[in-house]
């Protein structure tokens, strides 16, 4: 057997529940900025996360309702749309993984994922 054209981790889940593994971690580092989670989540989340905020840096109303779509949340399409893409400067490269140990009960090597450029969350907030 080969596995030729078999892209991403499986994570041990059917593929409803690792899409929406997928899109709750993409929305927390949204929202947090910065999260904590295993080097093989943080990984496979740095592939689509990123895909994501090239779609935001474009703008358009097209554009938002794909992230929309992609997300499932509105919130946090927006939160990525209006105040993290205006702020990145960089065109690609979005994102940081570091190695963070290694989990208590399992022995998984953690890592964090975070926006390698600072992003100011509460200057936008006031100006809406």
């Amino acid at each position: 057997m080969h596995r030729h054209g078999y892209k991403g981790r499986k994570f041990g889940r059917e593929t409803d529940q690792r899409l929406a593994l997928r899109r709750s971690l993409m929305c927390s580092l949204i929202r947090e900025q910065s999260i904590t989670t295993t080097l093989a989540r943080a990984k496979e989340m740095r592939r689509y996360t990123e895909k994501l905020i090239t779609i935001a840096k474009k703008g358009g109303l097209a554009n938002r309702r794909l992230l929309i779509s992609r997300l499932n949340s509105v919130d946090c399409a927006n939160l990525l749309m209006d105040v993290i893409a205006p702020q990145i400067t960089r065109d690609s490269g979005y994102l940081r993984i570091e190695r963070a140990g290694y989990r208590k009960g399992d022995n998984a090597e953690l890592g964090t994922i975070s926006f390698v450029d600072d992003i100011n969350m509460e200057v936008k907030k006031e100006d809406k």
